[in-house]
């Protein structure tokens, strides 16, 4: 293992950087818990020159016209349509996630890439009525500054391109802290980064240096980012706890955050669901990426009319899952990412029984794949009640399953009682049920799906929630304001000043 993922490094164009004896990361696999490399960590002094280096590159690039902006974007993804599958199955070594889901997360840049282009044209304000005769009013959107981005070890590569693309045609510079989970994956996308730096640069087009870079370290490294007053906006994946810290520090010096944190999220099925359907799309969002999505479905509020057809078939279905080597063909569930994530797992799994839950799996297996190695068998949970151990999110392959009776809203009281808001689905066929479930009085989550899963997101849509999922929207829809800063202007064509309310101050 070690030696692909070397190999892949090497096709990607990575020189890994040597630690020199200074405090260090370990890039390793969850596949086998086999350790590749020690990477360093950046230094007090390393951080000032970067970002500096990232402030002057955005004084430049903010003049580039953004059709300009949106070419070397276009070309970004180019090389990323070349090099899928090796990045690909480098985000499924080190993430752990099978190759298929590796795949598609390097298709998400892609497609982000494709929509950054486009919208590198459409970087539109309005024009507004002015009460004030001979004035015209407007707004425009200007460029914003450095933008960090603070990414997770489940999406390593995919967060990045989200705010990558969207920040370099609005003219922003990008710094990106990866988890230190994940930084092989880092690596390699500024690789591929810069090789499409020089294509643009080659077709005769002017580039800063600095524009992306890419920042190694822990906790205190992100917060030396974060507290940074050169960067006006951070845009930070991961735990409501780390969501908190950042929230704060950006609100003390008056900089923009863009959370995306975690997910409880929710499924109803209701008395007229497909149950076939229902079966996929649950198994999928519940066991995609061993669970460690935070749009995996943790939830499942069943009607009590389908509970007893519905429940045993998911049972059969996760007893025949097919769990091992994310790389090998055939393979559903991958491990878990680490030591950590399969001891908060099975915390969760005693208070469940505890709390008077039905566990079936759960339990750890394939143990030859390596002894730092954590696979695992996704849990069903029954649970008598939606109780306390269901409203905190375990990342991990659990699923809760509570009954309800009567109208729907019921059901949607159940999926908005939890902290957190980001994604949601019901499956019916009662258009009152969908129309009720999307509508004003229904989820209170960001992502509220009608006969689909809680996972696997388009780039086109806004994507974020509410509540402890921190409210930031990224990728798709109108993501890019929060990139830019908005100006109104008005301007007086004429030769008199009129003032606005019809005031009067002649001198």
């Amino acid at each position: 293992m070690k030696q692909t993922a070397l190999d892949l490094l090497n096709t990607l164009g990575v020189i890994l950087p040597a630690t020199g004896g200074r405090d260090a990361i370990t890039a390793r696999t969850p596949i086998t818990g086999e350790s590749f490399a020690m990477l360093p960590c950046a230094t007090a002094v390393e951080l000032e020159a970067i970002v500096s280096q990232s402030h002057a590159a955005f004084l430049m690039w903010r003049t580039v016209p953004a059709p300009l902006r949106g070419e070397l974007v276009r070309l970004l993804g180019e090389e990323l349509r070349a090099n899928k599958l090796p990045l690909g199955q480098l985000v499924s070594i080190e993430a752990g996630k099978i190759l298929q889901e590796g795949l598609g997360e390097v298709q998400e840049m892609i497609d982000i890439c494709d929509f950054a282009v486009g919208l590198s044209r459409q970087l539109y304000g309005l024009t507004i009525a002015s009460e004030r005769a001979e004035h015209r009013m407007m707004e425009t959107w200007h460029p914003l500054g450095p933008t960090l981005i603070i990414s997770a070890f489940n999406f390593p590569v995919a967060v990045w391109a989200w705010n990558s693309a969207l920040a370099l045609v609005c003219g922003n510079s990008t710094l990106w802290k990866p988890s230190e989970k994940s930084p092989l994956t880092a690596l390699a996308t500024q690789a591929i980064f810069e090789r499409a730096v020089k294509r643009y640069v080659a077709a005769g087009n002017a580039a800063p240096e600095g524009l992306s870079a890419v920042v190694l370290g822990r906790g205190d490294v992100g917060a030396a980012l974060t507290n940074d007053t050169r960067i006006p906006l951070v845009s930070a994946t991961g735990s409501t706890r780390m969501g908190r810290l950042v929230g704060e520090a950006t609100a003390k010096r008056f900089a923009r955050a863009i959370l995306e944190l975690g997910g409880n999220n929710a499924a109803i099925i209701a008395p007229s669901a497909n149950l076939e359907m229902v079966e996929r799309a649950v198994t999928f969002s519940a066991v995609g990426t061993a669970g460690q999505r935070c749009t995996t479905l943790r939830r499942l509020i069943v009607h009590a009319s389908v509970y007893d057809t519905l429940v045993p078939r998911l049972k059969a279905i996760y007893g025949k899952l097919r769990i091992g080597d994310p790389l090998a063909d055939g393979t559903l569930v991958g491990p878990l990412i680490d030591k950590l994530a399969f001891e908060q797992m099975q915390g969760a799994l005693t208070s469940a029984r505890a709390s008077g839950g039905r566990v079936q799996g759960g339990e750890r297996i394939n143990e030859t794949m390596g002894a730092e190695a954590y696979y695992v068998k996704p849990a069903i949970v029954e649970m008598p009640s939606q109780l306390a151990v269901m409203c905190h999110e375990t990342f991990a392959p659990i699923l809760y399953i509570v009954k309800y009776d009567g109208e729907v809203e019921n059901a949607i009281a159940l999926n908005n009682a939890v902290a957190h808001g980001l994604s949601s689905s019901i499956f019916t066929n009662d258009m009152r049920d969908m129309e009720r479930f999307v509508g004003p009085a229904g989820s209170d989550c960001g992502i509220a799906n009608v006969n689909i899963g809680t996972s696997g997101a388009e780039i086109g849509g806004a994507f974020g929630g509410e509540k402890e999922t921190g409210g930031g929207r990224e990728s798709g829809s109108d993501s890019w304001k929060a990139y830019m800063r908005r100006a109104t202007n008005t301007i007086n064509y004429g030769s008199k000043l009129p003032l606005a309310q019809g005031i009067k101050f002649d001198l």
